[in-house]
C-alpha cells in the first residue's frame, strides 16, 4: 500500500516525524553530517536499525547536489532511505515521487544551487524537514 495523501497520521507518527525533524537538522548542525547523510541516518536510526551505521558512507557523495549543485542532497538521502527501509521497487517509486512533489511544492525546486540562491541559510532547516516528512510517509503505512 502507497501513501496515501488524505490518511491522517497518528498522534504516535506525527511524533516520530517531528523527532526526526529536529535529530536530522541538529546532526547537520553539528558539522558532522551533511544533508543526506544526516536524513539517512535519521531515517536509519528510527526505521531500520537493524542497517550498520555505516551505510550512511554510501550517501557521501549526495551533499552540495552531488557536488555539482544539482538535486538537493536531502531528497537524494531521502530517496535512498526510502528504498531501504521499503525495499520494494514500485512502493519506492511512488514515495520518491510524492516527496519530489511535497519538496518542490514548500521550495519550488529541487535543484540545490537554485534553493541555496533563493532559500539562504535553509539547508539545516529543509534537512530537517525532509527528514520529517519520510518519516510521516513510512509511519502512515
Amino acid at each position: 500500500m502507497f501513501w496515501n495523501k488524505s490518511k491522517k497520521v497518528s498522534q504516535e507518527g506525527l511524533e516520530l516525524s517531528e523527532k526526526c525533524q529536529a535529530e536530522a537538522e541538529q546532526l547537520y548542525r553539528s558539522g558532522k553530517y551533511h544533508c543526506a547523510e544526516a536524513v539517512l541516518e535519521v531515517v536509519r536510526r528510527h526505521f531500520a536499525a537493524e542497517l550498520p551505521e555505516s551505510i550512511v558512507g554510501t550517501v557521501s557523495g549526495f551533499g552540495a547536489g552531488s557536488g555539482s549543485g544539482c538535486i538537493c542532497g536531502a531528497v537524494s538521502g531521502g530517496t535512498v532511505a526510502l528504498g531501504l527501509v521499503l525495499g520494494d521497487k514500485k512502493e519506492t517509486t511512488q514515495l520518491t515521487k510524492d516527496l519530489h512533489v511535497w519538496f518542490k511544492e514548500k521550495y519550488g525546486v529541487t535543484c540545490c544551487k537554485t534553493i541555496r540562491q533563493t532559500h539562504k541559510g535553509a539547508c539545516p532547516v529543509l534537512t530537517g524537514e525532509v527528514a520529517g516528512k519520510i518519516a510521516e510517509m513510512l509511519g502512515s503505512k
